[in-house]
Parts: structure tokens; C-alpha cells; sequence
């Protein structure tokens, strides 16, 4: 069937897909490289950092012995010296993790920046989409993971503690060097075989958001069959059925028009029409919108039909810039949407009395 998605996705369309930041990405992949190259760091220069961060210690406690200290300005001073000093002996580890963090990220999706996924994209404040990411299959893959998570690094805790329980109670008289030396060996074996673990996880979760990506991305034969034939023709051939395809869509867009409810207006540079039909959604649907010359004639042919007109700048603008044409308002916008309509009714209603 030609609305079946069964076909892969092109290189136009991937290359779309890439552009608005719909890529494959890892959160724990990421956290787990990161984590491993903070250990690795950690252990490299983990005995500098204890070196430089004891004498900052002894050197305040040195100078907190000289009177001179003892006052607000010498302990300021104190404190700027100290914290310089801390920042100095962590820096490395945190240079190593940020840059760890930074390949990780450009080892997933590649090193090709796009403007187009900064913008804010409010569809994702639909609430309906909303509702399909908290209750639908993504999210129990989410709980899955977590449960995984749990599950191996309890699994871990429990394999690498349990045997030496009997170790820790013959421990009991150990000097409290001897003891740390011990616990910290330990700590970092079971550390280790955490990040490992976590690294497996994330390693099964990019693959398995690179099967979700290329799932989204998936096309049906008849738009593949659409891209090949127009990727064939002359780019002017092209251009002129993107400018009659816009003059269909403005069309259509402007038969719309008298089946509004209302047109919100910027009086100089947007409008918006909305539909409140009941037996098709819960909420009012932009059916027309357009800012310049395009806002202008549908002002006009509101008027022309009979559809009110409401000047609301705010809301106008909002709409224009949140919300597609033939979608639904998002929740964010009930409360002004229905005001502007209660007003309208209020209206009408005077209107056929009078």
C-alpha cells in the first residue's frame, strides 16, 4: 500500500532530517564515556590533586595563624587564594571530561552544526504529543533502561561487596590509613566495573535510538517515488511546481477562510483565522494565517463573509509563530483563544436581539 512507511529514507530527506537536529543521539553513551575518562583522569591525577589541595589546607591553616588574616579582608583574600588553588587541581579532570563529553557527542552525529536546531520548536508543546511521549513505547523503553541501570549497578555492588563482608569485620583495629587505603582499592574496583556496565548500556541504548531515527524517518513508495521524480527534473521545472504548489496551498488556505470563527489580528502584520468545530478536536484550529499582503486579504475576505475580526497583537503573533495551518491551538493558548471567542459570541448575541 502507498501510505505504508516500508521504505527507507532518502539522502534529501535525511539530509532534512539532519538539518532540524532529528539525529541519533545517546544520553548514556554519552555519560558513560564521559565517566570513563573521568576515572581514567581521576587516576592520572587524582594524587596531584590530593598533593595541591592538602597544601592549599596547610597553607590556610598556616595563615589563619597571623593576625594580620584574622579580618574580613585577609580572610577574602584567603578565600580567593584557596579556591584558585582548588580550581587549578580539578581543572585538568574537568578539561578531560568536558572534552570526552564533546567527541562522544560528535562521534554520534557527526561534527555538522545546523541553525535550524536551535530554533524553538513549539510543536513539541502539544500537549497531545505531550501525552504520546509520557504513555507511549518510547516511554517504557525509557523505564526499561532505568530499571537496567538499577538492576546492573545493584547486581555489581552485590557480586563485588557480599564476598568481603567477612573481610570487613576481621578489619575492626586497622588504622584509619590502612582502612581508607583498603576501602578506596576496593571503591575503585567496583567504580570500574560500573562504568563498564554503564558503557554496555549505552552502547545497546545508541543502537537502539538509531533504529528509532531511522524508524521516524521511514517513507512510504509513493513520496519516494515523488522525490525521484522531481530530484530528475530541471531546477526550473522544479521552482515553478514549488510556486504553483504554495498558490494551491494559499488557495486553499483562503476557501478556508469563511468557515472561521474569528480572525485575530496585528492590525498591520498578521492575522490569524480560527475554527471551533467541536465534532473534530477539543480545541480551535488555525484553518488560515499570514503576515504583509497575505494578512491583509485575509482580512478582507473576512469581512467580505461575515467572519469578526479581533485586533490582539499578542495573541496573533503568538499563533502566527507557534502554530501550523489545519493543526489545533496548543493548551498554552486556550485561556486567550477563548476569551477572544467568548467575545465574539457575546457579540453575536447582542447583535441578534438588538
Amino acid at each position: 500500500m502507498a501510505g505504508d512507511k516500508t521504505e527507507k529514507a532518502t539522502p534529501k530527506k535525511a539530509k532534512e532530517a539532519r538539518e532540524k537536529g532529528q539525529v541519533a543521539r545517546s544520553q548514556d553513551l554519552q555519560g558513560a564515556v564521559v565517566l570513563m575518562v573521568g576515572i581514567v583522569a581521576l587516576g592520572s591525577a587524582g594524587p596531584g590533586v590530593v598533593q595541591r589541595l592538602g597544601d592549599v589546607l596547610r597553607g590556610a591553616i598556616k595563615q589563619t595563624s597571623s593576625p594580620d588574616v584574622v579580618s574580613m579582608h585577609g580572610i577574602g583574600q584567603l578565600m580567593i587564594s584557596a579556591g584558585a588553588a582548588t580550581l587549578l587541581a580539578v581543572a585538568p579532570i574537568a578539561l578531560a571530561c568536558m572534552i570526552a563529553g564533546v567527541l562522544a557527542s560528535v562521534g554520534m552525529v557527526g561534527f555538522k552544526p545546523s541553525g535550524k536546531a536551535l530554533k524553538p520548536d513549539f510543536k513539541r508543546m502539544d500537549p497531545k504529543s505531550g501525552a504520546k511521549n509520557i504513555f507511549g513505547p518510547n516511554a517504557l523503553v525509557e523505564l526499561a533502561k532505568s530499571l537496567a541501570k538499577v538492576g546492573v549497578v545493584a547486581a555489581i555492588v552485590a557480586v563485588a561487596l557480599l564476598p568481603k563482608l567477612p573481610e570487613f569485620g576481621g578489619m575492626v583495629g586497622l588504622s584509619p590509613t590502612d582502612f581508607g587505603t583498603i576501602l578506596s582499592a576496593d571503591m575503585g574496583s567496583l567504580i570500574k566495573r560500573a562504568a563498564f556496565a554503564y558503557l554496555f548500556i549505552g552502547i545497546a541504548d545508541f543502537a537502539w535510538q538509531k533504529h528509532r531515527t531511522a524508524k521516524s524517518m521511514k517513507m512510504d513508495k509513493q513520496e519516494v517515488s515523488d522525490e525521484q521524480k522531481t530530484q530528475n527534473l530541471p531546477p526550473e521545472v522544479r521552482s515553478m511546481i514549488r510556486r504553483r504548489q504554495m498558490e494551491a496551498s494559499r488557495k486553499r488556505m483562503m476557501s478556508a477562510i469563511p468557515t472561521a470563527d474569528v480572525v485575530v489580528t496585528n492590525p498591520t502584520h498578521f492575522s490569524v483565522a480560527l475554527r471551533y468545530d467541536t465534532t473534530r478536536g477539543d480545541a480551535p484550529e488555525v484553518v488560515a494565517k499570514g503576515k504583509g499582503i497575505v494578512a491583509l486579504r485575509i482580512r478582507e475576505l473576512a469581512r467580505e463573509h461575515g467572519v469578526p475580526v479581533v485586533p490582539d497583537p499578542p495573541l496573533a503573533r503568538s499563533l502566527y509563530a507557534s502554530v501550523e495551518l489545519n493543526q489545533l491551538i496548543p493548551e498554552e493558548f486556550f485561556a486567550a483563544v477563548a476569551a477572544v471567542l467568548a467575545f465574539v459570541y457575546r457579540t453575536a448575541a447582542r447583535r441578534a436581539a438588538a
